[in-house]
């Protein structure tokens, strides 16, 4: 996790943020009323087909900016409330997961932080990343409103699931479109524009990576584990996922 915090540094990665944040917050305030799953809470996530894209893109940048971004939505889309606080924690490790899992997941993916469009294993590693991003997202942001008595987290974990991995999964068409020309003709590849000092390496990436991995499967479980009850698995697999990211 260094280079969430050493790329404040960076004067072009603090400008993406800012334009990860405003295309994000634009995206959800536009679509906040369209189709609402439950009122003030969730709704169809048009937007949420950038925070993968964000992530991988932009690395750290793409985490603060889809933190930042949900903010503006809430601010500006008129359901500002305590649970934007699991939502700036939740979203950013929406858009933060995506790079962090991408090299310590799987070992097909450990060589390179690029996309390649042509290869199958990085493709699986997309579909595979996304999902559990947007399952460790939700099982977070549902543990907190659960808490707060708004809404059931065994309910609300699996909707903002779907939400994250369906958008996320359509997300592939921006990346594969966008990817080439930010890196080769921007030079706005993460990975390019921090220095490889601060980027750093995991403390212990294999075993953050599966942490996180069990942890959001679990928790999007939570309700149908007998003997354990749903916000119970919830907070717990929340612990995990946060300690896991940490170690990323």
């Amino acid at each position: 996790m260094k280079a969430a915090f050493t790329m404040w540094k960076n004067s072009r990665m603090i400008i993406l943020v800012a334009v990860c944040a405003a295309i994000y917050g634009a995206a959800l305030i536009a679509f906040k009323t369209a189709i609402p799953f439950i009122p003030g809470i969730t709704e169809l996530r048009v937007g949420n087909i950038f925070p993968i894209a964000f992530g991988l893109l932009f690395g750290p940048a793409g985490a603060w900016g889809t933190a930042f971004g949900n903010f503006i939505g809430d601010l500006f889309g008129g359901t500002l409330g305590p649970g934007s606080i699991a939502g700036f924690v939740g979203n950013f490790l929406l858009g933060y997961l995506p790079y962090a899992l991408w090299t310590q997941l799987f070992p097909w993916a450990r060589f390179t932080r690029d996309w390649q469009a042509g290869s199958w294993s990085h493709r699986l590693n997309y579909f595979l990343v996304t999902f559990l991003s947007g399952a460790a997202c939700a099982v977070v942001i549902s543990a907190f409103v659960d808490f707060l008595g708004i809404v059931p987290y065994a309910v609300l974990s699996k909707i903002i699931t779907l939400n994250n991995t369906v958008a996320g999964w359509i997300g592939l068409i921006l990346l594969v479109s966008v990817f080439r020309v930010t890196r080769d003709q921007f030079g706005l590849f993460w990975a390019d524009v921090m220095e490889e000092e601060d980027i750093g390496k995991p403390l212990a990436g294999f075993l953050g990576a599966w942490l996180v991995a069990i942890a959001s499967v679990v928790g999007i479980l939570g309700g149908m584990i007998p003997g354990f009850p749903a916000s119970t698995v919830g907070w717990v697999c929340t612990a995990f996922i946060l300690i896991g990211s940490f170690l990323l």
